[in-house]
C-alpha cells in the first residue's frame, strides 16, 4: 500500500498546470502525438473554437485516431449557441468523430491514448477569453480512475 501511495503522489507532483494562454499549444502537441484515441469532454462548442480545432482533428482522423467528444445536446443551449453547436457537431460527425450527449454536462477534460489526462475549468471546444486553469497528468492510473469515475 505504501508503494502505491508513493507512486500516486509522484504522479500528482509531476503534473503540470496551464492557463487559458498556455493550454492550447500544449494540448495540440499532445494531440499531434496521439496514436490511437482521444476523448474530449466539453459542455459547450462554439464556431470560433471548433474552427481552430478541426484541422487538428482532420489530421488525427487521417491517421486513424478514434475521437470521442462528450458534450451537451445543442438543444440545451440558447438560440445562438444552439446553432453553433449543431453545426460543429455535424462537422465532427461527418469526419467520423463520435459525439455523445450528456444532460446538464459540465465536465471539462480530455484523455489522450489512455495515458494523458487534462482536467480543469477550461471548455476545450468553446473557450474564448475567460481566465481558466487546466492540469496535465501523464498517468494511466489517473486516466483509469477518471474513466471509471465518469462511467466510461
Amino acid at each position: 500500500m505504501q508503494r502505491r501511495t508513493t507512486i500516486m503522489i509522484n504522479f500528482l507532483l509531476s503534473s503540470q498546470l496551464y492557463n487559458n494562454e498556455t493550454f492550447y499549444r500544449a494540448f495540440k502537441k499532445d494531440l499531434r502525438h496521439a496514436k490511437s484515441k482521444v476523448h474530449i469532454e466539453s459542455p459547450f462548442i462554439t464556431t470560433k473554437r471548433i474552427n481552430a480545432m478541426l484541422p487538428t482533428f482532420v489530421k488525427l482522423r487521417e491517421r486513424g485516431v478514434h475521437i470521442v467528444v462528450n458534450t451537451r445536446n445543442p438543444y440545451e443551449h440558447d438560440h445562438e449557441y444552439e446553432a453553433q453547436a449543431t453545426i460543429a457537431v455535424r462537422a465532427m460527425q461527418e469526419m467520423g468523430i463520435k459525439v455523445l450527449y450528456t444532460v446538464r454536462h459540465h465536465r471539462k477534460l480530455a484523455i489522450v491514448d489512455d495515458e494523458i489526462l487534462w482536467e480543469g475549468s477550461l471548455n476545450i471546444l468553446s473557450h474564448n477569453d475567460s481566465c481558466e486553469i487546466m492540469r496535465r497528468s501523464k498517468s494511466r492510473e489517473l486516466v483509469d480512475q477518471m474513466m471509471k469515475f465518469i462511467g466510461h
